[in-house]
């Protein structure tokens, strides 16, 4: 392997092992200090800590499942998803940094979360926003990864999409609005 593709290794493995430490520090401190009815306003009507269990995935979808299905559905099928992930980030080195940067911290968020739903039963979220005319889920860094993974992803896939165009001459929609 040479230095660029080695770069390439070390580089993925700080991202995941970084979002995942933030992410089980975050998490642990949560569960051994703040008690499950406590709210603490770090930004007064607009950012609140708080400590959630979460049983489901994604507002709680799936909370209800029995099992076996709700194993199947919440902590094999991620588990597989994972897998997939990190060997298509291994093996697919022409993937641009960004969607690799993104694949990694989904990557990232989804081993955070899988880990405490199989360890305990259920996802710890502590982060709550309020911006008046709606309000976020509770949530936890593994699920900021998530998001800012996606968002990564969209981004390159948008910037290669709009070169593309403009190689080939096609007028960019955005511009012609303007």
């Amino acid at each position: 392997m040479n230095k660029k593709g080695i770069l390439r290794i070390l580089g993925i493995v700080l991202v995941l092992v970084l979002s995942i430490g933030l992410d089980r520090v975050t998490k642990i401190y949560v569960r051994e200090h703040i008690h499950i009815t406590d709210n603490i306003f770090v930004i007064k009507n607009f950012f609140t800590i708080l400590h959630a269990e979460n049983t489901g995935a994604f507002l709680s979808l799936g909370d209800s499942l029995q099992n076996p299905w709700k194993f199947i559905l919440l902590s094999l099928l991620p588990l597989l998803a994972l897998a997939f992930g990190v060997f298509y980030v291994m093996l697919k080195p022409s993937i641009g940094k960004l969607t690799t940067t993104g694949i990694v911290l989904v990557i990232a968020g989804g081993a955070g979360n899988l880990y405490d739903r199989v360890l305990y039963g259920s996802v710890t979220d502590f982060m709550h926003m309020n911006f008046g005319i709606f309000q976020t889920g509770v949530f936890n860094v593994a699920d900021v990864s998530i998001m800012i993974g996606m968002g990564l992803i969209l981004l390159e896939s948008w910037q290669k999409d709009r070169k593309a165009k403009k190689e080939q001459g096609t007028p960019d929609t955005e511009t012609l609005a303007a």
